[in-house]
């Protein structure tokens, strides 16, 4: 994929907002990049659209802008003259996609039936966004009609929340989800921004899925940790398991044969996706010890810890199963 789409692709969920006054750009724009969403679908359904695009793309150029529900080539042209970053279509119309195609802009055209994908291909496309997601089969359709298509992957959107968030991202050809449940046209019109902010922080929760898979315990040797891991069988039943580098006792504390990272031990957060997790947290200033990544045999990141402790503690992510 382009640089532009492997950007959509970390940031996971774009916002799909519809604007009746280009007034509310500015401050929707800022409520969804306080809660850690930097990114925005601007839909050419009004005419507040154009200047929307305009107004976020000068005033806050970290924010990731595009143009979406885009019918025609003229307003594909006012789109990326607005700012636009990337177009968004209902459907695949053959003109558009290669107009935009022709002139190296990002497009991401609807295709719900075999003969829409294999037209997007034919035209070198990678992403094609998958509408009404959830009327047209949702995440089972993708599925069933990505099995033949091994290079394609998607944007689904339509019907898509915080409930079924994951259900979509889980599956690897799922790029990002487009979604308009923490902009809809009821806060906007109230003004209710905090609450835009807070949903959007609600779904950033949701789709990276934080949670302590296991805590680690420094021990000197090997004796010494296999005897902590039988007190933790014998006191509470926590079954000990051994592995090259350290015992388990039960599936939540882990003691390590010898000093490992952390002045005490270490702290493992899972992820639902864990290079999209170090995508955030990079943006909110944290550092990793590039030297401590693993990866899977796709070659995904599984492990990778953070370059400082926390309460004594070495702190790494873990890619969930």
């Amino acid at each position: 994929m382009n640089k532009l789409l492997n950007e959509i692709s970390n940031i996971g969920i774009v916002p799909v907002v519809v604007l009746d006054e280009s007034s509310h750009a500015l401050s929707l724009a800022k409520a969804l990049y306080a809660g850690g969403l930097g990114c925005a679908e601007v839909t050419f359904r009004t005419a507040a659209a154009e200047e929307s695009i305009k107004i976020i793309s000068k005033k806050m150029p970290e924010m990731l802008v595009g143009a979406g529900t885009v019918l025609t080539v003229e307003q594909v042209d006012r789109a990326i003259a607005a700012g636009a970053k990337f177009i968004v279509s209902p459907g695949l119309n053959r003109e558009i996609v290669k107009y935009c195609v022709d002139k190296n802009i990002t497009i991401i055209p609807g295709c719900t039936t075999p003969s829409d994908i294999e037209t997007a291909l034919s035209l070198g496309l990678e992403v094609v966004k998958f509408f009404p997601a959830e009327a047209a089969g949702g995440i089972n359709m993708i599925k069933a009609i990505s099995a033949p298509y091994t290079s394609i992957k998607f944007m689904p959107t339509g019907g898509i929340n915080i409930k079924n968030l994951n259900t979509y991202l889980s599956f690897n050809k799922v790029i990002a989800c487009g979604g308009s449940w923490m902009v809809s046209k009821e806060l906007l019109k109230s003004n209710n921004y905090e609450a835009v902010t807070k949903l959007a922080k609600e779904a950033l929760c949701a789709m990276l899925g934080f949670e302590v898979q296991h805590v680690g315990i420094n021990m000197p040797d090997a004796a010494g940790a296999n005897k902590a891991a039988s007190a933790f069988e014998s006191l509470f039943g926590f079954t000990k398991h051994e592995r090259s580098g350290s015992f388990f006792a039960g599936s939540d504390i882990e003691i390590m044969k010898q000093q490992f990272l952390g002045k005490n031990g270490h702290i493992a957060v899972s992820t639902n996706n864990a290079a999209r997790a170090v995508y955030y947290l990079r943006r909110a200033g944290v550092v990793f010890n590039e030297g401590t990544a693993s990866y899977d045999e796709a070659g995904n990141l599984r492990i990778i810890y953070i370059k400082e402790e926390i309460g004594n503690f070495a702190v790494h992510l873990l890619q969930k199963k």
